[in-house]
C-alpha cells in the first residue's frame, strides 16, 4: 500500500495499516528524540509518546503537510516540552569507549572527543537553533520540511541555521582552544 492508501485506511479504522505506519516511522522518530534529548531513556519514552499521540491523532492529519512532517512536528514538540522540564544528569555512555583495532586508537580517541564536542556545541545552542540543526543534519529535512514541521515561515528557518551555524563554528573554535564544554 502506497503512504496515503495506508493513511486513509487508519483514519477509517483499520488498525493494521495505523501499525504499519507507525513502523514505518518509529525509527525516524526515536532518532529525532535522541538527537535532541541525548539520553537513551529520554529518547525512548519522547518516541513512546509520540508514537501514542500519533495512533490517537491519526485521525487530525491533514494532507496539508507531508505525512513526515507531522509525525515530526509531534515527536519536535514532545522532546521540547520535556527538555524543558529535563533535569541535569550525567550519563556514563559519553565515557565508554569501545576499540575496534588497535592501529586505529588514535582516530577512534579523535573522532570520539570531536563527536563529543559537537554534542555538546549543539546542546548549547538556543532551543529553536538546536530544533533546526537537528532537523536538517541529523534528519536530513529539508528547509521547507522543517518550516512545516515547527511551524515557522522558510526565511525564519534559514535565519535559524545561519545563526546556529556560526554558533556552533565559534563553539567549536574555542574547544578546539581548550575551552570549557556545555
Amino acid at each position: 500500500m502506497v503512504e496515503l492508501d495506508l493513511i486513509k485506511a487508519a483514519q477509517s479504522g483499520d488498525r493494521d495499516a495505523l501499525i504499519t505506519l507507525l513502523r514505518e516511522v518509529e525509527t525516524h522518530v526515536y532518532r529525532t528524540a535522541y538527537y535532541i534529548l541525548h539520553n537513551e531513556q529520554d529518547a525512548l519514552d519522547a518516541a513512546q509518546e509520540a508514537l501514542i499521540r500519533i495512533y490517537t491523532k491519526i485521525d487530525t492529519y491533514e494532507e496539508k503537510a507531508q505525512f513526515k512532517t507531522w509525525v515530526q512536528r509531534i515527536v519536535t514538540n514532545i522532546c521540547i516540552d520535556k527538555f524543558r522540564r529535563k533535569k541535569p544528569t550525567v550519563s556514563i555512555d559519553e565515557h565508554e569507549l569501545v576499540f575496534h583495532e588497535k592501529q586505529n586508537v588514535e582516530e577512534e580517541v579523535l573522532a570520539a572527543y570531536t563527536n563529543r564536542d559537537i554534542k555538546a556545541a549543539i546542546d548549547q545552542l538556543p532551543e529553536h537553533h538546536r530544533s533546526v540543526v537537528v532537523l536538517r543534519y541529523l534528519q536530513d529535512f529539508s528547509y521547507k520540511e522543517i518550516a512545516d514541521s515547527l511551524d515557522l515561515p522558510l526565511n525564519t528557518v534559514k535565519s535559524y541555521l545561519f545563526r546556529a551555524r556560526q554558533q556552533l563554528q565559534g563553539l567549536l573554535h574555542e574547544y578546539e582552544r581548550g575551552g570549557v564544554r556545555g
